[in-house]
Order: C-alpha cells, then sequence, then structure tokens
C-alpha cells in the first residue's frame, strides 16, 4: 500500500532568483514606461508653451509682453491671409481650368475693375492696420520716464562691454573681453555680467566706441543699436518677478570678433541686488 506525503512545495534557489529578476525586470519597464509619459508630457508642455510665443523665448520684462502680444498679431495676420490665398488658389485651380474636351479658355478676371480696386484696397488697409500697431508699440517701449531708479550706461567696443551701473549714488562697473567660445554655454555664460534686480525699472544709455554695435538680448524681446560719435540711445525696461541668467550678444556685425561679443544680464531679488551695489561700489571688474 503506497502513500504520499503531502506539504508544502520547495522551490529552487535558481527559480526564487529567476522570479526576483522577473518582477525586477517588470518594475523597471513601468518605471521607464512612465518616465517615458512624463518626459513626454513636459516636452509636450513645453512645446505647446514654445508655440503660444510663436517661438519667442519666454520675456523677462513689461515691454517684452507688449512686442510678444505684436508678434502673435502678426503671425495670426499673416496665418489669416495666408488662408484666404490658398483658398482662392485651390477655388481657381478647381473651378476655372480648361475643360479636357473643349478648346474654349476658362473664364477670364482681366480688366475687371471692381476686383482690381479690391487687389489694391485690401493690401493698403492690412499694411495701415499692421503700421499702426507697430506704431502705437513701438512708442510705448521706446518710452523713457527719466525716474527709473537704476540707471545703466552700456558701452560697446570691438569685442565687448563694459556695464557702469549708477543705484543711489553709487556706481559698479563691470568690463569684459572677447570671450572664448569653446567654454560658452547657457549654463556658464561667459563675457561681462550686468547684475539688475527684478520688479523695478531700468534706464540704459547706449554709447559705442568705434563702430555700430548692437544691444540684444533675446529674454527683453527687443534689440537698440549703439552708435559711435555723439549719438546716444536710450530705453527703459521694467523687469519683472523672474530671477535668473539670460545670454546677450551683439546683433550687428562689427568686425572679426563679432561672434565672441557676449555677455549676460542676471536679474537677482532687490535685497542681492542692494548687496551686490554695495560690495562692488567704486571698483572695476
Amino acid at each position: 500500500m503506497g502513500f504520499r506525503l503531502w506539504g508544502r512545495r520547495s522551490v529552487s534557489p535558481t527559480c526564487r532568483t529567476t522570479r526576483r529578476q522577473s518582477k525586477r525586470r517588470r518594475l523597471s519597464g513601468a518605471a521607464a514606461v512612465a518616465l517615458v509619459a512624463a518626459s513626454a508630457t513636459a516636452c509636450s508642455n513645453e512645446a505647446i508653451d514654445q508655440w503660444s510665443r510663436g517661438g519667442m523665448p519666454e520675456g523677462v520684462t513689461e515691454q517684452s509682453q507688449i512686442i510678444q502680444t505684436l508678434w502673435n498679431g502678426a503671425w495670426i495676420a499673416a496665418l489669416a491671409t495666408g488662408v484666404v490665398v490658398w483658398g482662392l488658389i485651390f477655388w481657381a485651380v478647381a473651378f476655372h481650368r480648361k475643360k479636357r474636351n473643349s478648346e474654349a479658355l476658362p473664364p477670364q478676371v482681366r480688366y475687371n475693375l471692381p476686383i482690381e480696386i479690391l487687389y489694391t484696397v485690401v493690401p493698403v488697409i492690412m499694411v495701415a492696420i499692421l503700421f499702426f500697431f507697430t506704431a502705437r508699440d513701438q512708442t510705448e517701449i521706446m518710452k523713457v520716464s527719466g525716474t527709473a531708479p537704476v540707471k545703466v550706461r552700456v558701452d560697446g567696443y570691438q569685442w565687448s562691454w563694459k556695464f557702469t551701473t549708477h543705484y543711489q549714488g553709487q556706481k559698479v562697473e563691470v568690463a569684459g573681453v572677447p570671450v572664448d567660445l569653446s567654454k560658452q554655454s547657457n549654463e556658464n555664460p561667459q563675457g561681462p555680467q550686468l547684475v539688475l534686480p527684478v520688479n523695478t525699472k531700468v534706464e540704459f544709455e547706449l554709447h559705442s566706441d568705434d563702430v555700430i554695435h548692437s544691444f540684444w538680448v533675446p529674454a527683453f524681446h527687443f534689440k537698440q543699436d549703439l552708435f559711435p560719435g555723439n549719438v546716444v540711445n536710450r530705453f527703459e525696461i521694467k523687469t519683472l518677478d523672474r530671477t535668473g541668467v539670460f545670454i546677450g550678444r551683439c546683433a550687428e556685425l562689427c568686425g572679426a570678433d563679432h561672434s565672441r561679443m557676449l555677455f549676460s544680464v542676471k536679474l537677482v531679488p532687490q535685497a542681492e541686488f542692494e548687496q551686490y551695489i554695495k560690495s562692488h561700489a567704486g571698483s572695476a571688474q
């Protein structure tokens, strides 16, 4: 008479190891999928944000918001015009073409006075509207109140910058030399650095020692030229409550080392800016 022992089935160490590895692979796969999904979502949100600005960087001044609105409006007008033009082209292709089995020409619209007037009047109106908004916004962003608590003199020269910051009777000078492009990066910008406070009006006074340069910080959304001689160009910005370091460069071809004429603008809280002015006042960097 035979008998069978019933009990807990033993599992070999090899089997247990294989199961643990399988679980780890599943967990790793799930983590990878979650990471990819999160990255895709972040990239998607960033792409949507970039599209909403029409490819422009995020602005850091009140004036940049004005320009962003003008930029978006110009793109909307251009796309609307494109839709109308494309529609007319496709309509003409579909309904005003020569019949296959006919020698007769399709209906012609030349010497049609109403249509020719339309072709002339509509573009003139469009240009006038764009001119109006451009002139209005240019007047606003070029307004200088004279009451800015921070004043910056910008001197451009071949091939770097000197920033002289005036604040409450104190002065800080920062001068640079052409940068080494092999060391340049967004995380480690080279060249002279202009330190400014957030939520503050800043007046710029632009000078050139030699040739025409152009002071351009992409995050400001506009640039201004520096002219040699006694020509002084001024503008004023109001910084937003956004700290960070923003790259700047010369946007006017000014000589052999034009590409090395880089600088940066650092926006800091008011208390940090005042400490910076206090610790660097009277010294040249």
